[in-house]
């Protein structure tokens, strides 16, 4: 695929993404098969789509096994990430917040980008579904902290108390 043809792709899938609250489910998810199927059924990020479309229609268990086969291939860029966050995350929906912790430790140690928000929250419920409350309250307090107008040293200190947290150390 051409530089320009993949962004044409790139392009169309964005236009789908951002009509996904006025497509039903199956219409979202036919739309979404097609496009992923002009890349080949066993191309990363058209496995990643699909299963990011399944996901956000609650098709969760349809969507895990979509993730790990995106996740064995060449999945680019920050494709790679959110489908790493998002695996968990449905891995948590499904009742296995263990295997989620376990995901989202292993991807923190990548560093910190825009999504390690995202990876924090799903960690923070994966944690208190496991059991663990005061480490997901922990997790989540020192996410927040660096966004707050005042308190950040407080807040994150707070963290620290309550489970030491593995963020901002």
């Amino acid at each position: 695929m051409t530089a320009t043809t993949a962004q044409d792709w790139e392009d169309r899938s964005a236009a789908l993404w951002s009509r996904i609250d006025s497509l039903g489910p199956e219409d979202f998810i036919a739309r979404t098969d097609a496009l992923a199927a002009e890349l080949g059924a066993e191309h990363p990020v058209a496995l990643f789509e699909r299963a990011a479309a399944r996901d956000s229609f609650g098709l969760t268990s349809e969507a895990v096994p979509l993730y790990r086969e995106a996740l064995r291939g060449e999945l680019p860029g920050e494709r790679r990430r959110r489908a790493v966050i998002q695996l968990a995350s449905s891995q948590r929906a499904l009742g296995h917040p263990e295997e989620s912790i376990r995901l989202l430790t292993a991807e923190r140690a990548h560093g910190d980008d825009h999504l390690s928000d995202a990876l924090t929250a799903v960690l923070a419920l994966a944690l208190a579904d496991a059991g663990r409350p005061r480490e997901g309250v922990a997790e989540a307090v020192a996410a927040l902290a660096p966004h707050l107008p005042r308190y950040q040293r407080s807040m994150a200190n707070y963290a620290r108390m309550l489970g030491g947290t593995a963020r901002g150390e």
